[in-house]
């Protein structure tokens, strides 16, 4: 019967194979059973006459009985399972989680970062050959700083690890994604059961464990699990129209065409036809025999190649991200781009044209060192122009609302579904189950010439009446069908089987009796003939003997057809009167059509004796199925679920139109669509029937025509009696249609495999978690766990709050762009350095923006956001607000920085940090720009919480407990960092080294390599050479020892307030030490002239100059120690250790 699929082909190669299958002793091969279940009709009959004489012969070779089934041995069924395969479709394999990191990796944002970085990193590596030489000048540049130069990949790796971060996080969901949807498809496979029969007992197991072999018992309304043949059945028909593509259901039989395929129905709700399969003789009911069918695995292939349609489009937020992404990119490299040139030609006016240098051959490697060293402030620039926060915004956004999502219901299988969904601008829905109950309820009655218009009362009925409603629906049913106790406490009674006849069990119930004792009085088999329902006869009939030897009919149908065979009705004695054409046509008026307006379904209840003696011919239907006595007239509907009307009015208010699609008939459509206020009294709608859609959107030559469509589809409210085609061509057409501004996004709900094609179709497709097939499951995007409609206004919901968390993270990222942008490019333009470090604009960047983007991106979803209509695809992300509030703020933080940057020594009275040469120490200067930077962004950060103009920014920020934290976080983080190091008492003490008398020679040496170097860095005019905190705090001793002998007598050096009237104190004229070397350049004697950052100054506490890291240690001494060729003489001399200028 089902996809049994092709497992074996995997396992055994053929000619294995087929030594297994005579080994395993059964009388067939896998490829004999698989050829048989290619053919139909007569040549199937023919084949298995000539293969097994007959069915049974079939049986007997697979070692099965047809009435006693397989035998319930494990070592049996695992030999079958071996020899033919096992009942299952192998699942796709899942992708790898490598995969979905290299799926990732493909994003244009990640991609321009990962250049950046690369670029970056590179460079950092990069050291330059030789030195510089006199002649080539030293044009606003120094000696590198060890430190900064050590830390100059940190920059390049920090994107790397921003691009990894975001990767990862993205590989990490989709896979955690795909495991719950596997979990899911997993839980509702083990809920597919089937009965079959084994050891002579009906058994219920789950499809995957059918064998070849098994005899299963089929009953209307199941869908075949596996390949089979009929060995006995009674009026079967089966819907094989997901095979052939014919809608007419395919009678099936042992005599004519006894082949049955996996996965076709045998029909669903009462509208199609309904094959019953009802019990003849002994207690086997129509039986099919399992076969294992590779086949059935190819077919799904080809239906699926037939079926597929063209991927997706991008998500709309994808869409506009990906623009967005890259025009940022663009205008970063442009401004970049100005930047280095720029620099550039700064550099060469100054070099070659007033200083008037020429170019020599050894100065390239240090002119090429310059060019390099703009590049890097080029790439700053553009990595800082790109957000990188933004890959990450978006993912944690949609990650953490798939989460929640969860908890609503919607169960999200594509991420960019729920985002989609904010933008819906319409939805069709399914009726039945989605925004109805799905338990058809009888809500009206006719009986004993009254009309009831809720549940009659027991005692007002006769006894014959009821007694006879009694039998007439618990016999004339599918004994399949049962009300059975609920599953919890206070529940309703569960439904089973076919819902209209569960709805007419229920009333029996309701009028307190009991349908069981009837059915366990006239059990199934001893039913002599049943009429099963099909769309054609519109009822269904029973008939059984009477003790006296006659038999009485039982017949239900739609009421419009049952009447018209009706000759007699009961009256409320419960005696025959007669009904004449005249008294149906009033019923119709007084009762039926009534009940229709009111969205019910009316079915007639009726009975016929036949009396003993000559036995009627039962084949000619038209003779037996008249002159009835019709017993009820009952209205079943199935009820409007309570929170959808406010649902749908909550879809209309945020401006999504909601359209249902169902296969019900027109009346009961249309009323359902009142209660639920899908459509309005007054409003202009219009209600079509599939047939007349169809002719209305056709031309002459059948073809559908777009123009045609839309003028119907803005309209159009409700398509009933609606094929599944139809369903696909309005959500084609709507979503193709050009007559808006906007384009439509449209989601669609349907639980049909017949849906696939509309649900793929779709923008959204939400699938049924609980009524849905597999297939309607696999095409869509979210699953509803609850179906229920109110679920899908919550994806909306969720949707429009991702929507609008990226907007916030926008607002506030953009923000913080353009202002490090400009900061750095006139920066770097003016100063010929860029105010913020690379590493401080990256601290930004990086981990600010992506704590930002969690901060912003949970920011939970509100009612308010059903309150305005959907975007639509075409607006832009960044509304006229944002850019007003993103302009304002950088116009606000540009003034800021620009004062402090230019006169912000004035204010504090401190040194200034302009013009400093590159990659010299942080400054006072530079450190207050950066915090007040920094601060700016973290309260703009709660600004960005509103993008409509909303005047309260504080609105709701405790309930965001998450974005409380990450702020006062980041605040703690950022006064932590910006601490000097001198008020950090407890690390002062730290890395105290040896004493005087405990430093060797060799360390000696060493310092003394050093104090040549800072000879080299002094003459270059740098006097500004510091070491780390550990070399000073290894020489605080010496110093004091140092202070101690030398200032003996003398005046303590307090008052050499610089360095130069230190040097002209006479005990410190250091000449006979120095060979000829100017300690300072002639340029940086006078102290006016002295440059800011050059200057340096010895003075005590009152102003110290924090330029200077060493001045952090709390040393304030100040020597300038040169080079001895006496040095090792005299090794107890302090000032050979020295090596600290302060």
């Amino acid at each position: 019967m089902g996809d049994m699929a092709n497992s074996t082909v995997d396992f055994y190669p053929k000619n294995q194979r087929r030594e297994l299958n005579h080994a395993g002793g059964f009388g067939c091969t896998l490829s004999e059973l698989r050829s048989l279940m290619e053919l139909r009709g007569a040549e199937a009959i023919q084949k298995v006459q000539e293969a097994y004489t007959d069915v049974s012969g079939l049986c007997r070779r697979l070692k099965t009985s047809p009435t006693e089934g397989i035998s319930d041995n494990t070592a049996d069924l695992e030999k079958r399972r071996q020899i033919y395969g096992q009942n299952l479709i192998p699942p796709k394999k899942p992708k790898t989680f490598l995969q979905l990191v290299w799926e990732a990796l493909q994003d244009v944002t990640l991609i321009i970062l990962e250049i950046a970085a690369i670029i970056s990193l590179g460079l950092a590596f990069y050291a330059p050959p030789g030195e510089e030489s006199e002649a080539c000048g030293n044009v606003a540049s120094g000696g590198e700083n060890e430190g900064e130069s050590e830390a100059g990949w940190i920059e390049g790796a920090a994107i790397l690890l921003s691009v990894i971060c975001v990767v990862l996080v993205t590989a990490f969901n989709d896979w955690s994604k795909e495991k719950q949807f596997r979990g899911l498809q997993s839980r509702i496979e083990q809920e597919q059961k089937f009965t079959v029969i084994r050891n002579g007992q009906q058994v219920q197991i789950p499809v995957s464990e059918l064998v070849v072999g098994d005899i299963a018992q089929v009953k209307y309304g199941d869908l075949l699990p596996a390949d089979g043949v009929l060995i006995q059945g009674n009026d079967l028909k089966i819907d094989e129209s997901s095979l052939t593509g014919e809608s007419d259901h395919v009678r099936k039989s042992v005599d004519k065409d006894p082949m049955l395929l996996s996965g076709k129905q045998q029909d669903g709700a009462v509208e199609n036809n309904q094959n019953k399969a009802k019990k003849q003789d002994g207690a086997v009911a129509m039986e099919m025999q399992p076969l294992k069918s590779a086949e059935g695995g190819e077919m799904e292939e080809r239906e699926k190649k037939k079926t597929s349609v063209p991927k997706k489009e991008k998500s709309v937020l994808q869409g506009k991200l990906t623009k967005l992404a890259v025009q940022i990119g663009k205008a970063g490299l442009v401004m970049s781009a100005i930047t280095v040139i720029i620099l550039v030609l700064y550099f060469v006016i100054e070099t070659f044209v007033i200083a008037g240098r020429t170019w020599l051959a050894e100065c390239t490697p240090v002119y090429v060192q310059y060019f390099v060293k703009f590049f890097i402030i080029g790439v700053t620039v553009l990595v800082v122009a790109v957000p990188e926060g933004l890959p990450l915004a978006v993912t944690i956004s949609l990650a953490y609302s798939v989460k929640k999502m969860m908890k609503d219901n919607n169960l999200v299988r594509h991420l960019d579904a729920c985002e989609t969904m904010g933008n819906a601008t319409a939805i069709c829905s399914d009726k039945t189950g989605t925004l109805t109950t799905n338990r058809m309820t009888v809500v009206q009655s006719y009986m004993g010439d009254t009309h009831y218009k809720e549940a009659p009362d027991p005692s007002n009925l006769t006894p014959k009446t009821l007694d006879l409603l009694v039998h007439a629906i618990a016999i004339n049913s599918a004994y399949t069908t049962k009300i059975l106790p609920p599953e919890k406490e206070g529940g309703l009674p569960r439904q089973v089987g076919n819902k209209t006849e569960c709805a007419l069990l229920g009333f029996v119930v309701g009028l307190q009796r009991d349908y069981q004792p009837v059915r366990e009085q006239i059990p199934e088999e001893k039913l002599y003939k049943v009429y099963t329902f099909n769309s054609v006869r519109k009822s269904m009939s029973t008939v059984t003997c009477m003790p006296d030897g006659g038999y009485r009919l039982f017949s239900k149908g739609a009421s419009e057809i049952v009447l018209k065979k009706c000759t007699n009705i009961l009256n409320s004695n419960g005696e025959l009167r007669s009904f004449r054409p005249r008294d149906r046509d009033e019923m119709v008026r007084k009762v039926i059509e009534p009940m229709a307006c009111d969205g019910l379904r009316t079915i007639c209840i009726a009975y016929r004796d036949f009396p003993a003696g000559k036995e009627p011919d039962w084949d000619n239907e038209n003779d037996i199925v008249i002159d009835l006595t019709c017993i009820a007239v009952v209205g079943i509907e199935d009820p409007v679920r309570p929170e959808v009307p406010d649902a749908i009015r909550k879809c209309q208010r945020a401006g999504i139109t909601v359209r249902m699609v169902t296969g019900d008939n027109i009346n009961t459509a249309r009323a359902i669509a009142a209660k639920c206020g899908i459509i309005q009294p007054g409003e202009d709608f219009l209600c079509l029937e599939g047939k007349e859609f169809n002719r209305r959107i056709r031309n002459e030559k059948g073809e559908i025509e777009q123009e045609r469509l839309d003028k119907i589809w803005p309209k159009l409210r409700v398509l009933a009696r609606s094929s599944p085609t139809d369903k696909h061509t309005l959500v084609k057409g709507i979503i193709d249609s050009t007559i808006g501004d906007q384009r439509q996004v449209v989601a669609v709900t349907g639980d049909g495999t017949n849906d696939g094609p509309a649900l793929k179709k779709a923008d959204v497709g939400f699938a049924m978690g609980i009524a849905g097939t597999d297939v309607a499951k696999e095409a869509s995007d979210i699953i509803l766990t609850d179906d229920n409609f109110s679920s899908i206004v919550k994806a909306v919901m969720w949707g429009r709050n991702v929507y609008d968390s990226i907007s916030k993270f926008l607002q506030f990222q953009l923000t913080v762009n353009v202002v490090a942008v400009i900061v750095a490019f006139t920066g770097a333009c003016i100063t010929q350095d860029s105010p913020l470090k690379a590493v401080q604009m990256l601290w930004v960047n990086l981990i600010m923006d992506t704590f930002a983007s969690l901060a912003l991106a949970t920011e939970p979803p509100t009612e308010a956001l059903l309150l305005r209509k959907p975007y639509g695809r075409n607006k832009p992300l960044i509304s006229r607000t944002m850019m007003k509030n993103i302009l304002g703020h950088a116009v606000y933080q540009l003034t800021i920085i620009f004062t402090l940057l230019f006169v912000g020594e004035v204010f504090f009275d401190i040194d200034s940090g302009r013009n400093a040469p590159l990659h010299s120490p942080p400054s006072e200067h530079y450190t207050i720009i950066f915090n007040t930077f920094v601060m700016m962004q973290l309260f703009n950060e709660i600004n960005a919480r509103k993008i409509h103009g909303e005047r309260n920014v504080f609105n709701g920020i405790f309930g965001n407990p998450i974005f409380c934290s990450i702020v006062l976080g980041t605040f703690g983080i950022q006064v932590i960092a910006a601490i000097p190091t001198s008020q950090l008492k407890c690390l002062k003490e730290a890395g105290h080294g040896p004493s005087k008398d405990e430093i060797t020679d060799e360390e000696m040496a060493e310092d003394e390599e050093e104090i040549d170097h800072a000879e080299r860095e002094l003459r270059r005019g740098q006097i500004l050479w510091f070491r780390g905190l550990n070399r000073i705090q290894t020489q605080i001793r010496v110093v004091k020892a140092f202070r101690s002998s030398l200032y003996g007598g003398l005046e303590k050096p307090d008052t050499k307030t610089s360095i130069h009237n230190f040097m002209t104190t006479p005990e410190f004229l250091i000449n006979d030490y120095i060979h000829n070397i100017p300690l300072i350049d002639d340029t940086d004697v006078e102290e006016s002239e002295c440059p800011p950052r050059r200057c340096f100054r010895a003075s005590p506490p009152p102003s110290p100059n924090k330029n200077n890291n060493a001045i952090d240690s709390g040393i304030y001494l100040s020597t300038v120690v040169s080079k001895t060729p006496t040095s090792s003489s005299s090794p107890v001399s302090p000032l050979h250790s020295m090596e600290t200028s302060l």
